[in-house]
C-alpha cells in the first residue's frame, strides 16, 4: 500500500487536513497556523498527523521541513477527496487532503481522532442539485471521530443533519444542545446528545469501537465566543455571496472556495480570523479526547 506513516511511538495522534494549509490561507499565515497547531498538540500531550499526498505516497505525519514546503506550495497542491487519491498518487502530484481523504488515511494509520474547522455537507438547494459533500459518505463508512465546529455556514445544516442520521453517524454536541454553524456558535437544529467533558467523549468512542459500528462520529464544538459572528449578519453575507456565485455562474467544486473568498472580503477578514480560532480550539479538544481515549485502551 502506498502509505507512509511517520508518527512518534506512544503519543496519541490527531489527524489534520492539509487543504486548510494549502487552500485556506496564504503563505506565511498557513505555516504560522500549522506551528500554532503543533504547539497546542504538544501542550496537550498529543502529536500532529498532517495528511498529504507527496511523491506518490499518502503521508501521515510530516517533518517540520516537509510541513513548511507544503505550506509554501500552497494552492499549487491539488485538492484531494478520497475518490481523487488514485489519480493523484499515480501522477505523483502534490495533494492536499480534504476531510474524506484525511479520514481514510487516519483510519489506515490507526488514528481515531481528527480535528478540522468544519465538515462539508448538503449544499443549499442540494435537493435539486444533489451537491452533497463526500465528507458525509466517509463519515458513514470510516471509524474516525471528527471534531469540528459543525458544518460550514454556507451549507444546508438541516439537510446535512438529516443525511447523517440516515446513514447512522452519531452527532455529539460538546457543551452545546444545538448544532454549531461554523462561524456562528448555535443554530436552530437541536442535538439529541450533549457531553461536557473529554473523558466521557473518549468513553463513547470506545463503546462505538466495542460494538463494531462501522461509522465515524461527529463531535460538534462551537466556535469560541470571542470570535463568533452574529447569525443575522452571517446569513446576510451568505445570501449576498450565493447571489454573486449564481451571477458569476460558479458551479461544482468551485462553489465553496468562491463563497469563502467572498465572505472573507465582505467581512473584512473576520471570517478568516474566526476560522483560525475555531480550528485551534477544535485541535485542543481533539488532543484531550485522544489522550483520554489512549488511556482507556491501556
Amino acid at each position: 500500500m502506498n502509505i507512509k506513516i511517520d508518527l512518534p511511538i506512544g503519543i496519541p495522534a490527531v489527524a489534520l487536513v492539509s487543504t486548510l494549509l494549502c487552500h485556506g490561507l496564504p503563505w506565511p499565515a498557513n505555516f504560522e497556523l500549522a506551528l500554532k497547531i503543533n504547539t497546542i498538540l504538544a501542550e496537550e500531550g498529543a502529536s500532529p498527523a498532517v495528511v498529504a499526498l507527496i511523491d506518490g505516497l499518502v503521508r501521515v505525519g510530516l517533518s517540520d521541513t516537509e510541513l513548511e514546503n507544503l505550506c509554501r506550495e500552497g494552492s499549487k497542491a491539488v485538492k484531494v477527496a478520497a475518490r481523487d487519491m488514485p489519480y493523484v498518487l499515480a501522477t505523483r502530484h502534490l495533494g492536499a487532503t480534504t476531510v474524506s481523504a484525511t479520514m481514510w488515511a487516519a483510519a489506515k494509520a490507526g488514528i481515531r481522532l481528527f480535528a478540522t474547522g468544519g465538515i462539508g455537507g448538503v449544499h443549499r438547494d442540494g435537493e435539486n442539485s444533489m451537491d452533497i459533500s463526500a465528507d458525509l459518505v466517509e463519515l458513514a463508512r470510516t471509524p474516525v471521530a471528527v471534531v469540528s465546529s459543525g458544518a460550514k455556514s454556507i451549507l444546508d445544516l438541516g439537510r446535512t443533519l438529516e443525511y447523517l442520521e440516515t446513514v447512522g453517524v452519531p452527532v455529539v454536541g460538546y457543551r452545546t444542545d444545538t448544532f454549531p454553524a461554523f462561524y456562528v456558535p448555535h443554530s436552530p437544529y437541536a442535538l439529541s446528545c450533549r457531553i461536557n467533558d473529554a473523558k466521557l467523549l473518549a468513553a463513547v468512542i470506545r463503546q462505538q469501537d466495542s460494538l463494531g459500528l462501522p461509522s465515524g462520529m461527529l463531535i460538534a464544538n462551537p466556535i469560541p465566543a470571542a470570535y463568533a459572528i452574529p447569525a443575522i449578519t452571517m446569513e446576510t453575507w451568505i445570501e449576498e455571496a450565493l447571489e454573486a456565485a449564481e451571477a458569476d455562474r460558479i458551479a461544482g467544486k468551485a462553489v465553496t472556495p468562491y463563497l469563502l473568498a467572498y465572505l472573507h472580503r465582505i467581512s473584512q477578514g473576520k471570517t478568516v480570523e474566526a476560522n483560525k480560532a475555531l480550528v485551534l480550539d477544535n485541535v485542543r479538544l481533539a488532543a484531550r479526547i485522544a489522550k483520554e481515549y489512549a488511556s482507556l485502551r491501556e
